[in-house]
């Protein structure tokens, strides 16, 4: 029994897509990067094989299958030669070339590359370079990327320039996620669900009405909110630094009734009494808006 012309190009469409996965997989993730010149024609084949196939419904299915794995092959094993040599790496997928030096344009190596000036200036402002003077050194990588050097009095001051010493930065913490806490994730930046509590309750959000909550590496929790007419209010210093001082002298509390210690348990007792002087003392000032 003959399929219907529509229904085999939907059946075609559907095994392709699967078995293009597979391929792809197979080659590894380096075809979703910057693509040498060889896996570029090697890609653009694979594609129009597979949009043949799917519509050329008198063509014999089997014989593209065999064409798109032959295809697919011949980058794969030209990346495991590449690995072992570096002139058939070299050879497969070029070489990077120097197109500034010291400030100049090498114009013997933009005219190899087949570049002008003009594409070169246009490559150079993506990289937030405006004067070649101002490059010590320009790269034209293989898979056709222009990596830039500035030079040093033209590059942006760095704390380590100022010999600042300053906290290596964390990844953020998604610590709320559509309204529920994300416990790992606070657990993983050293807080707990009260601490999570006190923060929510500076900013006067409910816990259900947080889309996304993050506390990046200097301990600040950030909100995104479902209704965003809502405006968020920023945290008043002082009242920040009063639930702060509560805070800690609740946790000097809690750990002199934790602790076995005689001597330990003494002296967390009687700080946590004198922090409680000093936030009874200042309050009413930290207090006020």
């Amino acid at each position: 029994m003959d399929l219907p012309s529509w229904f085999e190009v939907i059946i075609r469409s559907a095994t392709l897509v699967i078995v293009l996965f597979l391929l792809m997989k197979w080659l590894g993730k380096k075809q979703l990067s910057h693509l040498s010149f060889f896996e570029y024609v090697a890609g653009i084949t694979i594609g129009s094989i597979a949009a043949e196939m799917s519509t050329g419904i008198e063509s014999n299915f089997a014989h593209g299958l065999y064409s798109l794995v032959v295809w697919t092959a011949i980058p794969f094993f030209a990346g495991v030669i590449g690995l072992k040599s570096k002139k058939a790496r070299n050879f497969i997928e070029g070489t990077s070339t120097i197109v500034i030096q010291d400030g100049k344009i090498q114009e013997e190596n933009l005219s190899k590359e087949k570049y002008t000036v003009d594409e070169l200036m246009q490559l150079l402002r993506k990289k937030n370079a405006f004067q070649v003077a101002d490059v010590e050194f320009a790269i034209l990588e293989a898979d056709g990327e222009l990596n830039v050097l500035l030079k040093k009095e033209k590059q942006p001051l760095t704390p380590k320039d100022m010999q600042m010493d300053v906290a290596p930065e964390k990844v953020p913490q998604m610590v709320i996620l559509e309204g529920e806490v994300v416990d790992s994730a606070l657990a993983a930046g050293g807080h707990t669900r009260a601490w999570l509590e006190v923060e929510l309750e500076k900013l006067n959000v409910a816990l259900d009405n947080v889309y996304i909550g993050q506390v990046d590496s200097y301990g600040t929790l950030t909100v995104d909110i479902y209704d965003d007419k809502i405006n968020i209010p920023t945290a008043n210093p002082r009242k920040k630094l009063l639930m702060s001082l509560k805070k800690c002298q609740a946790d000097m509390e809690s750990y002199a009734l934790e602790t076995d210690l005689k001597d330990v348990k003494e002296m967390y007792k009687k700080n946590a009494e004198i922090l409680e002087r000093v936030i009874k003392k200042s309050e009413h000032l930290l207090a006020n808006e």
